[in-house]
């Protein structure tokens, strides 16, 4: 009941101001479970994509949104809920697993769930390698994955900014992916990579964004780093400012801003042209010999 509330209240709103226009709508099933797919740019993603669905889409959240104290936090509860993230640990290992069954169980009850197969927010607008939470999540519960492309969440509110600009987002959907020729393979590390990899293909294609062939969360660690040379370099004077202090996301949300802080997932990413999600899909169905149906 929260959801629609929500949704009722805020949709003139957005619509107002950031004009959503959306592509491929009839790419979401009116009724039975899928899995919407995004690439992850801003905060504002979990609420543009609910907008123009018109089914209720229910999010996996970091647990952090779900326990901060104070007046300050029981409204992000409350908010979040409201519009409909569940909260998950993202620290791996057991917590993985736990993030699992509470996907399959949303999807169990012909609902739609959305991921961010990255993990994380792109620190630099760029698409990152994705995890493979997606797959293990798509094979167990047998459901088509949609690819949802967000275009200009980034600029309107990158990691690290509070206040969002005014200018228009958009939202651009492909067709559904079915991976039923993987069925009972779940178990399978370079079954699960492949799967990932053509979902973030997908999204590629549908973004137009540049791939890079690492975790996002590898890329703010880095950035993270970078940055904190070049304060020391500079004396102890952030060269991004104080904004964002606190918040691994933010800090390296104004790192990437931050014009004295080189690009530091170049030196390590792969030539230019090879970074594809693709070539990785084509060189583990090699491997498996036979994995991927002709």
């Amino acid at each position: 009941m929260m959801y629609w509330v929500v949704k009722v209240l805020l949709t003139p709103f957005l619509r107002t101001f950031w004009r959503p226009w959306v592509e491929g709508l009839e790419s979401v099933p009116e009724d039975g479970p899928a899995i919407l797919a995004s690439n992850h740019l801003s905060f504002l993603d979990s609420i543009f994509l609910p907008l123009v669905v018109p089914r209720r889409v229910t999010f996996l959240a970091k647990s952090d949104y779900f326990t901060s104290p104070g007046v300050k936090g029981w409204f992000k509860r409350r908010f979040f809920s409201g519009v409909g993230q569940l909260p998950i640990d993202r620290t791996g290992g057991a917590a993985s697993d736990a993030a699992l069954t509470t996907g399959v169980r949303v999807l169990s009850r012909d609902r739609l769930l959305g991921i961010y197969p990255e993990g994380t927010r792109s620190p630099d607008g760029r698409l990152y390698r994705g995890k493979v939470g997606v797959a293990r999540m798509a094979l167990e519960a047998g459901v088509p994955v949609i690819p949802v492309a967000m275009i200009g969440t980034f600029e309107v509110q990158p990691p690290g900014k509070v206040m969002p600009k005014i200018r228009r987002v958009g939202i651009r959907i492909g067709r559904p992916l079915d991976f039923s020729r993987y069925e009972g393979m779940g178990g399978d590390r370079y079954v699960l990579r492949s799967v990932t990899d053509e979902i973030m293909y997908g999204l590629m294609q549908l973004s137009g964004q540049e791939y890079v062939d690492m975790y996002a969360q590898d890329a703010k660690k880095r950035i993270a780093a970078a940055r904190a040379a070049a304060v020391e370099a500079s004396g102890g004077e952030s060269p991004a400012g104080p904004e964002g202090e606190g918040d691994p996301d933010a800090a390296a949300g104004s790192a990437a801003a931050g014009s004295a802080v080189a690009d530091p997932t170049a030196a390590s990413g792969p030539p230019a042209g090879s970074a594809t999600p693709a070539a990785g899909r084509r060189s583990t169905g090699a491997r498996r010999g036979g994995a991927r149906a002709s």
